[in-house]
């Protein structure tokens, strides 16, 4: 069986953690965040319940993977970015 390559990565502000895992194709987006073993490279992340995205699009766990794929985690939002524009627009602009 062959294999593919893909890159798993999980951004903090300021850093990223990327892991390159090579695995036996057919292989899915949980197999390769599994095989990477990032939930033990970061504790404090709640790599388990991250929304996953392959280049941007986001996909289920079970996602067949690609040679190349970059499988991105996901952190949740502290602010949501429409509430954080209304509060800049509604705010006096200075000069």
């Amino acid at each position: 069986m062959s294999e593919i390559t893909v890159t798993v990565v999980y951004a903090l502000p300021g850093a990223a953690t990327e892991i390159e895992v090579r695995l036996v194709e057919g292989a899915t987006v949980a197999e390769a965040i599994e095989r990477s073993g990032i939930a033990a490279r970061l504790p404090g992340a709640d790599i388990a319940g991250a929304p996953v995205g392959i280049f941007g699009k986001r996909v289920r766990r079970d996602t067949m993977l690609g040679d190349g794929d970059r499988i991105e985690l996901y952190r949740r939002l502290i602010a949501d970015p429409k509430a954080r524009r209304r509060r800049r627009s509604a705010s006096p602009r200075t000069s």
